[in-house]
């Protein structure tokens, strides 16, 4: 193992951290209206993605890697992340009785954290694409194969809803339902670029990972469906028209 590759990633996952917090506060305590629920919720939300990034990893491959102890320990998956800081800022947000939706926050801040937690994989080799003919567009990998990219595609994912998210939140398109339509755009767009990533397949082509951006696909669409029949809360901070830090990073 390249141990200088994964400090790398674990210095890029530390400064995702400090960036989604940095932005969270700014975003929660615009106006002076902060809430210190909202930092409880936020390290709630951060504890239960990188708690569902293991467990998903776990249960999509671990069996895969059972006699590698190394990959059993750092392994985790963002698809398994989504699923558990979802869960627990819910649970979170009911022990805390903190009323007001905040998915609207996530959705700038999941793309930002996940976009540069891709840029760690890059540096760490991992998370590769299938082996296929070598063209511009192609990685190589350290056995000198080309493969599909599937790291910068998923990184270019995240931008782009990135792009679609901060005019959303200044024009406040789809308020209080942004994340869940991160969701719903993650699971489609996972499931069918899973096919193109070199994961452990557990039943013909499909792998662990195919079932699971399936719960997240369904999951945010039923949790879409049931806001927009709801009466509906308040959103986290009420946005005007005047940028980002008036309004979300699975």
């Amino acid at each position: 193992m390249n141990w200088q590759r994964v400090n790398i990633y674990g210095a890029l996952a530390l400064v995702g951290i400090l960036i989604t917090a940095y932005v969270w506060g700014k975003i929660t305590g615009k106006g002076g209206r902060h809430d210190s629920r909202l930092t409880v919720i936020y390290f709630c939300g951060l504890f239960g993605a990188l708690l569902g990034a293991k467990l998903a990893f776990l249960l999509a491959e671990g069996w895969y890697y059972r006699d590698n102890w190394i990959a059993l320990v750092s392994g985790r998956s963002i698809t398994g992340g989504l699923l558990g800081g979802y869960v627990a800022v819910e649970i979170a947000k009911k022990y805390l009785k903190y009323p007001r939706t905040t998915g609207d926050v996530f959705a700038i801040i999941a793309p930002i954290g996940l976009a540069l937690g891709r840029i760690g994989c890059l540096s760490a080799g991992c998370c590769k694409g299938i082996i296929c003919e070598q063209k511009w567009w192609a990685l190589v990998d350290g056995d000198g194969l080309a493969r599909w990219p599937a790291v910068p595609i998923e990184l270019l994912f995240n931008l782009v809803f990135l792009a679609w998210a901060l005019p959303a939140t200044r024009f406040r398109w789809q308020i209080g339902n942004r994340f869940h339509i991160y969701l719903i755009a993650y699971g489609l767009f996972r499931f069918g670029h899973e096919f193109l990533r070199d994961n452990p397949r557990l039943i013909g082509a499909f792998g662990g990972y195919h079932f699971l951006a399936l719960c997240i696909l369904l999951f945010g669409a039923v949790r879409f469906a049931q806001r927009r029949n709801s009466d509906g809360n308040s959103p986290v901070a009420a946005p005007r028209t005047s940028g980002i830090t008036n309004t979300l990073p699975t």
